[in-house]
């Protein structure tokens, strides 16, 4: 860990969160029985990290630095997505007793978000030739990370 690395996380969190909250805000037209802001934020930030993972792997197509990727894929995409609004917002219909909203809520962010990354990494796959989305253990820590060869 490096402070240039802390400052790219820090910066991509700022504008990854301001992001969100203009989008939420132009979104509430269209959000009256869905809280369609965080779905879409949720489902393209999903998309920008399955593409952006997977097209600047180091012996990718586009490969990027370690500091731009934690730029992009910790900072902007975790400042920029909103599970815990989602969790909230979530709660919130349930105790309403809107408890079909609540889990069309759930069913759409899950589908939308799952199928983003989804098309993301298909389409950076299409350019790289490659299936892995991580290239260390901190940006995917669902499962080992294969070792590269150099």
């Amino acid at each position: 860990m490096s402070f240039s690395i802390c400052l790219a996380v820090m910066i991509g969190g700022a504008i990854g969160s301001l992001a969100r909250y203009l989008i939420s805000v132009l979104a509430l037209p269209i959000s009256g029985s869905l809280p369609w802001g965080t779905i879409l934020i949720n489902a393209g930030g999903s998309f920008l990290i399955g593409l952006f993972g997977t097209l600047t792997l180091a012996d990718g197509r586009y490969p990027a630095s370690e500091s731009a990727r934690m730029f992009v894929m910790i900072g902007l995409c975790g400042g920029f997505t909103t599970f815990s609004s989602f969790s909230l917002q979530t709660l919130d219909l349930l105790r309403s007793g809107a408890i079909v909203r609540a889990s069309a809520n759930v069913v759409a962010s899950v589908i939308l978000c799952v199928g983003a990354v989804a098309v993301g990494h298909l389409i950076a796959t299409h350019f790289n030739r490659d299936v892995r989305i991580a290239q260390i253990a901190i940006e995917e820590e669902g499962r080992p990370v294969p070792p590269q060869n150099s």
